[in-house]
C-alpha cells in the first residue's frame, strides 16, 4: 500500500479524557477516526473480559469485545483502536496481524470494517458539491484550505473520473490560523465549488467578507463526533474512512473496494 499523508491537529492528546494508562497505550498507535460499529452481543467468556479490561483500563470505553480465528486471541476495540489479549487480559497486543500466505493486513481489514460511519447519515448539505462524469461514486473529504496533503489530495482527484466529492470545510486553526477565514470566502461565493477549485489552482479567493451564514462550526461537530483528527481526512461509499492524501491509483483501489463492499452488504440483505 502507497503511504498516505496528512496534517495532525495539535490537540489531538490534550483534549481527549482519558486515564493514563489509556493515553499511554493511544500514544503507541495512530489514532483511527470513525465511531464504532454497533456491537454485536458478546459470549459469556467475551463479556468476562470485557469487564476484566474495563478494570484494566478505567473509564476507556471497551467495545466489540470477541475471540478471533487466531492463536487463541481475543479482539476488542479500545476507544477506537483495535487491540489483541488474552483470555485473562494479562497482556496487550497493539499492532497490525498480517496473514502470512497471503499477506493481508489482518487488523487493517477488520478495524476499518469495525469503525465504519453510515454514509447516508452524514449532513452532505454541509458540504461543497462537486460531479465529475457520471457522479456514480461518493467521497466524502474533510479539508483544510492552507493544509498542503489537501492541495496534494486536490491534484490527485483531477485525473478521478465518474465521481461525486463532497468537502467539508474542516479548517484547524492551531495549525493554519487564516484557513476558517478563506474557508468562510470559499463558502459565501456565488458558486462554491468554483471558488474552491480556483483557490487551490491559483490562490484566488472570492471577493467577499465571509460574513454569510455558514457551516463551518457544524462540520467540526462533525468531525470531533466522528473522531476526524487528521485533514484531510477521506470517507468513501461504504462507510470506510482513510487519513491522508491518498496517491490517485490508491483512491481508485479504495473506489473498488467500496463498491464490493457494498455490494456485500446489499446481498446480506435480501
Amino acid at each position: 500500500m502507497a503511504p498516505i499523508a496528512g496534517e495532525l491537529p495539535v490537540f489531538t492528546f490534550a483534549t481527549l479524557r482519558r486515564s493514563a494508562a489509556l493515553l499511554a497505550l493511544a500514544l503507541l498507535a495512530p489514532i483511527a477516526l470513525a465511531q464504532p460499529a454497533p456491537e454485536r452481543p458478546p459470549t459469556a467468556e467475551a463479556a468476562a473480559l470485557k469487564k476484566l479490561l474495563e478494570q484494566r483500563f478505567p473509564g476507556a470505553p471497551i467495545t466489540n469485545v470477541s475471540k478471533t480465528a487466531y492463536g487463541g486471541l481475543y479482539e476488542a476495540l479500545l476507544e477506537d483502536r483495535l487491540i489483541y489479549t488474552d483470555a485473562k487480559a494479562s497482556y496487550i497486543l497493539i499492532g497490525n496481524l498480517y496473514d502470512a500466505a497471503s499477506k493481508r493486513n489482518l487488523t487493517e481489514e477488520r478495524q476499518r470494517k469495525l469503525n465504519r460511519v453510515a454514509w447516508d447519515q452524514l449532513p452532505l448539505d454541509l458540504a461543497i458539491k462537486k460531479v465529475k462524469g457520471t457522479g456514480a461514486r461518493k467521497l466524502a473529504v474533510f479539508s483544510d484550505a492552507d493544509c498542503p496533503f489537501c492541495a496534494r489530495l486536490e491534484n490527485d482527484l483531477k485525473s478521478i473520473d465518474n465521481v461525486t466529492i463532497y468537502t467539508f470545510l474542516f479548517p484547524i486553526d492551531q495549525l493554519h490560523p487564516d484557513a476558517a477565514r478563506k474557508s468562510r470566502q470559499i463558502w459565501c461565493a456565488p458558486d462554491r465549488q468554483k471558488a474552491w477549485d480556483a483557490f487551490f489552482e491559483n490562490g484566488a479567493l472570492p471577493d467577499n467578507k465571509g460574513d454569510c451564514k455558514d457551516p463551518i462550526q457544524a462540520t467540526a461537530a462533525l468531525g470531533q463526533k466522528l473522531r476526524v483528527t487528521a485533514t484531510p481526512t477521506l470517507v468513501f461509499a461504504d462507510g470506510s474512512v482513510i487519513p491522508g492524501a491518498l496517491p490517485a491509483q490508491q483512491l481508485e483501489t479504495e473506489f473498488a473496494n467500496a463498491e464490493a463492499e457494498l455490494k456485500k452488504l446489499a446481498a446480506t440483505k435480501k
